[in-house]
């Protein structure tokens, strides 16, 4: 089951992944304003999997999913970014990161 592009979860999720994305880009490549080509690549490949997610609508934080969907190098990357992104996001844009917070704490995934 694919997400659908246009529901207001794929938005969210879609703009939490790119707030996340350019605070990276921006403290650890320098970038003022958009994403470096690594970042691109890597905000790309992320929408890509979100799109096509099995559980669609009902899908989990990705931290919280039973099924690894991203390659590993992909997986430890989006970890990084995460870790280094998570804490500066709620001081920036701290209503996307509670909605992300609370889903997390809130929405337990199911098995595939």
């Amino acid at each position: 089951m694919k997400m659908d592009t246009s529901s207001k979860r794929f938005t969210e999720e879609r703009k939490t992944m790119d707030a996340m994305l350019r605070l990276y880009c921006k403290g650890m490549h320098g970038e003022k304003e958009g994403l470096c080509t690594d970042c691109s690549e890597l905000l790309e490949y992320s929408m890509e999997r979100l799109t096509n997610c099995t559980f669609g609508e009902d899908k989990p934080n990705c931290s919280h999913c039973h099924v690894h969907c991203y390659k590993p190098e992909m997986r430890e990357r989006v970890k990084t970014v995460m870790r280094y992104a998570g804490p500066r996001l709620l001081k920036g844009k701290p209503l996307l990161a509670m909605k992300h917070m609370m889903r997390g704490l809130l929405h337990k995934p199911r098995k595939a």
